[in-house]
């Protein structure tokens, strides 16, 4: 007779069998007795780490049992293990967004000061996707970066991405090279308010009663901050305007057309701004031209020195630094979280900007902003 039994839960400690004791000891319920009587050669057996039957074998009906230990499993427990990696993703979801912020601010300052000396933020734009354009070709080449797989229809799902995002891009600059850079962002927390109309009117898409109430800060708060602003200029509100509506037809189309394409956030952003950069180009050559930007350098860089080359530089990979950080850190969070984190970023901006260049602000227009802002934060709990 020969069967094997496990009990990995079974710990036999201080258990003693000696000569003295009785013929048949029986210490646990789930072990046989032992009949040592006629086994005078056992004197002392000292149990310490968890036990297993390995088998239970039968000699002239004289029963033998063997015993052997092993160590417990110290591998950690599933809950452990999940903790651990739960922490892990939310550090690296904190350091996506306190990248994401820090280049942007960096990105927005070095622009203004481009944009204050040379205003030509039809080149500038251009320079800003070419850059980036470059540096994603570049890393593709090298494989600091696995390039992605593509076909024709990628493209053409990704041109009216293109299209919205070119649009989106030049009329922010266009803003900021007329107003100052915490008004550009203050009327561009506005955007919800942009993406509730389309929705509703263009898309048929209805929402719940909260969605529509945060509105009324955002456009409520939006306005208060233009009207109070004191370098007030319309070329450089409607920018923002612009930018706002052309950047939710952006996201729509993108959610349409990108359904099922696997393609990671860094190589969408870089594919999104090569396909770009050859919209912009024709249209930046035929608004303002290589003359006026000719000209244009010449004075700036006399004006400024030579650190204005690094200015444009500065600026140009900054952008694409930030827009790469944004769209690599959709791979890790949920649209809520992005949104909340979109709204911190621009108080970042709003803030950064205000310091940096001393930008006058009235309590009434810092009302505005505040309250604009609240309201693009309630927005996105509404919708979650």
């Amino acid at each position: 007779m020969s069967f094997t039994l496990k009990q990995p839960a079974l710990t036999v400690s201080n258990s003693v069998f000696d000569k003295r004791s009785s013929s048949i000891t029986c210490r646990s319920l789930f072990l046989p007795c032992l009949n040592l009587q006629n086994h005078p050669k056992i004197t002392l057996l000292s149990l310490s780490k968890p036990l297993y039957i390995s088998y239970l074998q039968s000699f002239n009906e004289k029963p033998v049992i063997l015993c052997k230990a092993y160590e417990a499993d110290k591998s950690p427990s599933p809950a452990a293990a999940e903790a651990k990696s739960e922490a892990a993703k939310n550090v690296k979801i904190g350091t996506y967004f306190a990248t994401w912020w820090a280049l942007n601010v960096v990105f927005n300052i070095y622009n203004k000061k481009v944009l204050n000396a040379y205003p030509y933020p039809w080149l500038t734009s251009t320079l800003s996707l070419a850059c980036g354009s470059l540096m994603m070709l570049v890393s593709w080449a090298t494989k600091i970066a696995e390039p992605p797989k593509i076909d024709l229809e990628f493209w053409k799902a990704l041109f009216p991405v293109a299209v919205a995002h070119t649009i989106g891009h030049v009329a922010a600059t266009v803003s900021m090279s007329k107003v100052a850079v915490s008004f550009t962002h203050i009327i561009k927390s506005g955007e919800p308010a942009f993406s509730v109309i389309v929705s509703r009117f263009l898309l048929g898409e209805t929402f719940p009663p909260a969605v529509y109430l945060s509105l009324v800060p955002i456009i409520g708060g939006c306005g208060l901050a233009a009207l109070t602003e004191l370098n007030f200029n319309m070329t450089g509100f409607m920018g923002a305007m612009i930018s706002n509506l052309a950047f939710v037809f952006r996201n729509i189309f993108s959610k349409k057309g990108m359904k099922g394409k696997s393609v990671s956030g860094m190589n969408y952003y870089a594919c999104l701004s090569m396909l770009s950069l050859l919209i912009l180009t024709p249209f930046a050559i035929a608004v303002e031209g290589p003359h006026m930007w000719v000209a244009g350098w010449k004075e700036a860089v006399s004006e400024i020195g030579p650190q204005f080359i690094w200015w444009v530089a500065v600026q140009s990979i900054f952008y694409h630094l930030y827009n790469q950080v944004s769209y690599m850190s959709l791979d890790e969070i949920s649209p809520l979280t992005f949104s909340v984190g979109n709204t911190m970023k621009r108080i970042s901006v709003i803030v950064s900007s205000i310091i940096i260049f001393r930008t006058p602000v009235q309590p009434i227009n810092a009302l505005g902003a505040a309250i604009a802002i609240l309201g693009t934060f309630l927005y996105s709990q509404a919708k979650a």
